[in-house]
């Protein structure tokens, strides 16, 4: 059974090796790309579509895209122009610390057909650091018999850059007794030393305070300095001398924080406090201080953080043991990081193609890549997938890979696929990683969208707000995925004088139906209009419905008084003898209003009187009529406030003012009131228009007569006759009668009185706006008598 299996494994082995050497690849050497670091982002770097010898189109069409091992976005790739653009400003210190130099490799991917560019970004450095101590205060003990020429040891400064930039050169303030020789590690690090000028005399100095300033090589250069306090001391001859100068150690990165790695020993021939030696380390970087630690006393150095082979290899640490005396020596140790298999292997997911249409030939699904840290076996991999699929691996270049399909697929048999790719590497003991996918099949659009309902009957009140919705319409689709997803729409409405698109707008997600102004039942009773849903298949498919909007009525007009007119300058006077009977009609009070139904009826009662108890009103139709005889105490000024209501809810209402004239020696026609039934008295309006007829009738034939007198006065010096305004109370004035509500005609008259009358009967001589009334049905005027005292209503 193992043998048949290893059998298969080196077949497949094998193909994949054959696949490998099939792909075509663009060009033997990767594309190199240069940047400084801190280069603000967006910044044009060149022209990929150029460099590979392609067109923008194509490189758009091929689904172009970059992916690299950091897996981070720094780099931008515009698929219109084929711009390779910086996407975000790079700090070399932070992307490759001291490593020189940093190239970061990416790859470009092209997925239809497959291919693979690959290309190397190199970031250069620029001087944006200085070199910076760690202790910004460095102190030393030497002794007074120090012999010239001896030299010290000092802490070395840090600097973030590389190359040129990077640290150069020591200096130290002007001096008689010291200078400084500076010395390369060997590891491209340089580090100071003090060295003795003359003999130094304690008693005559002491101790020194100089400034040691450190340069970097940048254009223009910068500098860090610290502060070096010596202390002379007395005769200590003898230096702490290690028993080996270079320590070399090997290190698993799995090692435990605490563990000791190495210990170090010197030794120092002096006795006392000269002989006592600390151990130390010397010009150590932050990194080394962070990840070791070192006992002073016995020199044994242990690990203060976990190891990362796979971040670092190789330390290289320098340690230094001082006696009390000052005098010290120095030793290397060198760790090396030995790699064991403690990462497992990463799957990067550069592209995932679903879902895929059933029947399609075959397809490629997803594009990864496979990545472990590790070094060696370790960080050699094999990827695999279930063999009862319809799906196979691809191996490519650079550890991609495709999955594609292996035949078409029916979505009826199975509607999706849970793909597990399982990556495992070959170090001991082995890792694995388990990628779970999941492929969906589409369906093709086959059904059209249906409504819930074929017609809606929507109902709205008018004087709604905009923008709430006034109802709602649905229609699902039986596909599924895009194909079922519903696009609401309004259709041309079919009456072009109706502004659909002012009216109404439907929510194209939900159906839901909203108002875009404020509708008005007395304009707009009702309108239809038609919706449509359509799906997002590929041809669409759709279909339609009525919906109809009823706009209900809403109490929002006052009414509105006809008469006697309200916005007159001058009031309207009505003249009342006072031999008038009770019953008798002294005027009617007319208003309309704007809305419809029980909105619109109206009731009238007397608000406010001269005299409460001399005047009444009809609910019905507003006609203001006498209580009770009239005597000679009434006031002959009499004013009414009548309060005209509807039936609304709330009700509104409006008030008319009267102004009521008590006369005597006036022609006394008695009104009788009617004694017909209720409905016949709510038909008083027809009354009006009738007489308003008959008015408007012996207008003509006073204009004839007015024509005539005219001709005889200019044959005659003596006037025939003409309307005179009276010493007493009535002035002219003009009687409106609007022809709105109840009216069907505008009128206007001048009211006066004849001077040589012997009925002082009113005229209504001069119509301004003079227009013939249609004959209305009903019964005329009880006795058809001329308008006297009265205006006629």
């Amino acid at each position: 059974m193992e043998a048949r299996v290893e059998r298969a494994v080196q077949k497949r082995q094998v193909l994949f090796l054959c696949v490998f050497l099939g792909m075509s690849w663009a060009g033997a050497e990767p594309l190199r790309y240069f940047v400084a670091e801190e280069t603000e982002r967006g910044t044009f770097l060149t022209n990929l579509a150029k460099d590979l010898g392609l067109g923008v189109g194509e490189l758009r069409a091929r689904g172009t895209r970059i992916v690299s091992d950091q897996n981070m976005q720094i780099l931008l790739l515009s698929s219109l122009t084929g711009d390779l653009l910086l996407n975000e400003k790079l700090d070399r210190e932070e992307l490759c610390g001291p490593r020189e130099p940093c190239v970061l490799p990416f790859q470009l991917l092209l997925e239809k057909p497959f291919q693979i560019f690959r290309a190397k970004l190199w970031v250069r450095d620029i001087n944006d650091h200085a070199p910076v101590f760690l202790d910004r205060e460095i102190s030393l003990k030497i002794l007074e018999s120090t012999t010239p020429g001896a030299a010290f040891l000092l802490e070395s400064a840090q600097d973030s850059d590389v190359g040129t930039n990077s640290l150069s050169n020591y200096t130290i303030s002007p001096n008689a007794y010291f200078h400084i020789n500076v010395h390369d590690s060997g590891e491209g690090n340089i580090y100071p030393e003090l060295v003795l000028n003359q003999v130094l005399d304690r008693e005559e100095i002491p101790e020194f305070s100089l400034t040691l300033t450190a340069l970097d090589g940048g254009s223009p250069p910068r500098s860090g300095t610290a502060l070096v306090r010596i202390l002379v001391l007395d005769v200590n001859d003898n230096a702490p001398d290690f028993v080996r100068s270079l320590y070399k150690v090997q290190v698993p990165e799995n090692s435990p924080v605490g563990s000791m790695v190495v210990s170090v020993s010197a030794r120092d021939l002096d006795t006392g406090s000269n002989g006592e030696i600390a151990y130390a380390f010397s010009y150590a970087t932050e990194r080394i201080l962070k990840t070791f630690q070192i006992n002073p006393t016995s020199g044994s150095l242990h690990l203060k953080a976990q190891l990362d082979y796979e971040a670092i290899q190789t330390y290289t640490l320098t340690i230094q043991a001082k006696d009390g005396g000052g005098l010290s020596g120095k030793c290397t140790v060198v760790v090396d990081v030995t790699d064991i298999n403690d990462n497992r292997p990463e799957l990067l997911l550069s592209s995932l193609t679903s879902p895929i249409a059933e029947n399609s030939p075959e397809t490629v699904v997803a594009v990864f890549r496979i990545r472990d840290r590790d070094s060696g076996n370790n960080g050699k991999t094999v990827c695999s997938i279930q063999d009862d699929l319809p799906f196979i691996l691809k191996p490519s270049v650079e550890n991609f890979y495709t999955l594609v399909t292996e035949k078409p697929l029916d979505r009826e048999r199975n509607t999706e696929y849970n793909i597990t790719i399982t990556v495992t590497d070959l170090g001991t003991p082995r890792l694995k990683t388990e990628h779970n996918i999941t492929v969906l099949v589409s369906d093709v659009n086959d059904n059209a969208p249906a409504f819930t309902q074929t017609s809606y009957t929507l109902f709205v009140r008018e004087n709604n707000s905009p923008a709430l919705p006034i109802g709602s319409v649905s229609a699902t689709d039986r596909d599924s995925g895009t194909n079922a997803q519903v696009i609401y729409s309004l259709l041309p409405s079919q009456d072009p004088h109706l502004p659909l698109t002012s009216l109404v707008s439907i929510n194209a997600d939900n159906g839901h139906l909203f108002a875009l102004r404020s509708l008005d039942y007395e304009a707009l009773q009702a309108f239809e209009f038609r919706v449509g849903a359509t799906d997002r298949g590929s041809p669409a498919l759709s279909s339609e419905a009525l919906v109809r909007v009823l706009v209900l009525d809403a109490n929002d007009n006052s009414p509105f008084v006809l008469y006697p007119l309200q916005n007159s300058s001058a009031p309207c006077t009505e003249p009342l003898p006072r031999a008038a009977e009770p019953g008798y009609l002294v005027t009617k009070v007319v208003a309309v209003d704007g809305d419809s139904g029980q909105n619109a009826w109206l009731s009238y009662q007397l608000l406010k009187a001269t005299e409460p108890g001399l005047f009444g009103v009809w609910a019905h139709n507003g006609e203001v009529r006498t209580a009770r005889l009239l005597s000679e105490r009434d006031a002959a000024k009499q004013r009414l406030v009548v309060l005209v209501k509807d039936n609304g809810e709330p009700p509104r209402s409006a008030t008319a003012t009267l102004h009521v004239l008590l006369v005597d020696g006036f022609s006394q026609p008695y009104l009788r009131l009617p004694e017909a039934a209720p409905d016949q008295a709510n038909s008083l309006t027809v009354y009006l228009v009738v007489a308003l007829a008959s008015v408007s009738s012996l207008f003509l034939l006073s204009v004839l007569l007015f024509v005539a007198v005219r001709l005889c006065r200019r044959s005659r010096a003596a006037p025939v006759g003409r309307c005179s305004v009276p010493e007493g109370p009535f002035p002219r004035h003009l009687v409106d009668l609007s022809g709105t509500g109840t009216l069907s005609q505008s009128y206007q008259y001048e009211v006066c009185l004849t001077g040589g009358s012997g009925t002082n009967e009113f005229k209504f001589l001069k119509p301004i706006i003079p227009n013939l009334l249609p004959q209305s049905t009903g019964r005329e005027v009880e006795e058809n008598r001329p308008f006297q005292n009265n205006l006629g209503f």
